[in-house]
């Protein structure tokens, strides 16, 4: 690859949207602007790079005491359903989520998904359990690492659930987007909130993405391109037609399952707002959960509406952190992807539409 005519920004002055001013929608983010602003939910990571060649890992999304005996209501969306969501028809037939929800590589999955039920035997509560439906989503980020190589195991998994915590939530090439890309760019784990409120109640939502989708980036409803912006991309780049995104949802909103299917379906829906291109390679799924199950009847259907603008705002706002977070990657068999420079994307966005590619 040809050096970059343009050095993108260094590594430790990476910034988030909010911090570049782009702000997407009216509705006010939480503290943090993460999944954790939701109470009693917690993020871990764990990554797990050999370079060259291998660039991957694991990341937990754990709300509080759940379980078996204390499942919490959750829906889930397929927009297109080229991939391998571990637990997705029990979670469609009961609307219960019973175990934290993981997001690895894709041909990890599986001995993620079997070490998280081990993890789960061993938690309080659950010394009698007999069944247990594990929920593992997955990209494939064989572009970048040695996906045949399945680089992550038992240990990486429970080190993600044991160190998941609140406050802020790393992104960019960590965890599950170690070696993921997307719209052109590296990119990684992304995450954002809302406040919306229903009816005389404020309630919190929180997403949280692994970003490996194709596509065309828009940003404000500006197309942005590497070419755009005077990087080289790597003449092997990922087939647009090819990838996914994970997206967890999270909320405090007294609502049930069904209306949490609801809020996935829109999860899904913005990802068409950062220009995704839901290929046919493409596996594009939200796994949405309340964290209050014992809340009461739920808000009216027809109340919904500030919580699905909250949803569609923060998975917009959470891809665009994914990308600002990543750095460039040198990966597997010498690839290279880009990182979204973010000078470069204040120019761009600042320069007149003809002007940008």
């Amino acid at each position: 690859m040809d050096p970059l005519p343009h050095p993108p920004s260094a590594p430790d002055v990476r910034r988030r949207a909010r911090d570049l001013g782009i702000v997407i929608g009216r509705i006010p983010a939480g503290p943090l602007g993460a999944i954790t602003d939701v109470p009693g939910v917690r993020v871990g990571h764990t990554s797990v790079r050999r370079h060259p060649d291998v660039h991957s890992g694991v990341t937990a999304v754990v709300p509080g005491a759940v379980g078996p005996r204390s499942p919490l209501p959750a829906g889930v969306f397929t927009g297109n359903g080229y991939g391998k969501l571990i637990g997705t028809t029990q979670l469609t037939e009961l609307g219960a989520l019973e175990t934290p929800v993981l997001l690895t590589s894709t041909l990890s999955a599986f001995r993620v998904a079997d070490a998280l039920v081990g993890w789960m035997l061993r938690q309080p509560g659950c010394e009698g359990t007999q069944s247990l439906n594990p929920v593992v989503g997955e990209c494939n980020d064989g572009f970048l690492s040695d996906i045949r190589s399945r680089p992550v195991h038992e240990e990486h998994v429970r080190a993600a659930l044991d160190g998941a915590s609140g406050g802020p939530v790393a992104e960019g090439c960590v965890g599950a987007g170690t070696g993921t890309v997307a719209l052109g760019f590296k990119a990684g784990i992304g995450t954002a909130s809302r406040t919306p409120d229903l009816g005389d109640r404020r309630c919190t939502v929180g997403v949280l993405v692994q970003a490996n989708f194709g596509g065309t980036l828009r940003v404000l409803g500006r197309t942005v391109t590497p070419q755009s912006l005077g990087l080289a991309p790597d003449d092997r780049a990922p087939d647009t037609e090819t990838g996914s995104c994970m997206i967890v949802v999270a909320t405090d909103a007294p609502i049930d399952a069904r209306q949490l299917t609801r809020v996935a379906r829109r999860a899904v829906f913005a990802l068409a707002r950062t220009g995704a291109a839901y290929g046919h390679g493409s596996g594009d799924y939200a796994v949405a959960f309340g964290t209050r199950p014992d809340a009461g009847d739920p808000v009216a259907d027809a109340a919904l509406g500030p919580l699905f603008e909250a949803v569609l705002d923060g998975v917009e706002e959470a891809v665009l952190n994914s990308l600002l977070a990543a750095t460039t990657t040198t990966g597997y068999r010498g690839r290279t992807v880009p990182a979204l420079p973010p000078d470069l994307l204040l120019d761009a966005l600042a320069a007149p539409a003809a002007n940008l590619g």
